[in-house]
């Protein structure tokens, strides 16, 4: 059974740093493109970052691209979003996510696999 744990989130100030952890079990990432995406009330989810573990290009959200950092550590099975300067507009819950190589990112059924969210809540 695949199962995703998050961690990290929480509450801070405008212009502060959280890092989101999230550690996969029954599952391997090298065979799959992850990524963290998050849906803010009363929006629509949206992709944050996701990349493949095995190589392969980067992508970020304009909103986030030069404040967040995605990356893994595979022999941990842990994939983690580095979060700078964050803006009350960050404010959502965060998940993290696995889709099948080769599939349509943009796309949210593409994603295979959740976790089950972390709050993350920014104040001005």
């Amino acid at each position: 059974e695949v199962q995703f744990v998050e961690s990290g989130g929480g509450l801070v100030q405008a212009g502060g740093s959280l890092r989101l952890s999230c550690e996969a079990s029954g599952f391997t990432f090298d065979d799959y493109t992850i990524g963290w995406f998050r849906q803010a009330p009363g929006k629509e989810r949206e992709g944050v970052s996701w990349f493949s573990s095995s190589g392969g290009r980067t992508h970020y959200a304009g909103s986030v691209k030069g404040r967040f950092t995605i990356s893994s550590d595979n022999a941990k099975n842990t994939m983690y979003l580095q979060m700078n300067s964050l803006k009350p507009e960050d404010t959502a819950v965060y998940y993290c996510a696995a889709a099948l190589p080769k599939s349509d990112y943009g796309v949210i059924t593409s994603w295979k696999y959740w976790g089950q969210g972390t709050q993350v809540t920014v104040s001005s």
